[in-house]
């Protein structure tokens, strides 16, 4: 079963006028096979580049960690370095059962 997950990055370097275009094709190559749609908003600030990115949409994990580790293996140099903060919020179905007891 598929999994409710919303993702907020926030990527901040210096000018080069290409951050959301790199931050678009990471985020194909790293989320391919999820059912996953994102909204960047990129802007310049002074003498940089800002791109605010919500992640939304449903995937295989089951928690943040396992976002974690999933970005770990597959994100590129690019995204490390520009990354300057993110929010994660998984919310894996419902087990069937009875909550109190235990029984599944």
């Amino acid at each position: 079963m598929k999994s409710e997950t919303y993702l907020d990055f926030c990527f901040i370097r210096e000018n080069s006028g290409t951050l959301a275009a790199e931050v678009q094709n990471n985020f194909e190559r790293i989320f391919k096979g999820q059912r996953l749609h994102w909204y960047l908003d990129d802007k310049t600030v002074l003498d940089a580049e800002v791109v605010v990115a919500e992640v939304k949409g449903m995937s295989s994990w089951e928690s943040e960690q396992e976002v974690i580790d999933h970005l770990e293996e597959s994100a590129g140099d690019t995204f490390w370095t520009a990354l300057q903060g993110y929010q994660f919020y998984v919310y894996p179905p419902e087990k069937k059962g009875c909550g109190s007891c235990g029984v599944s």
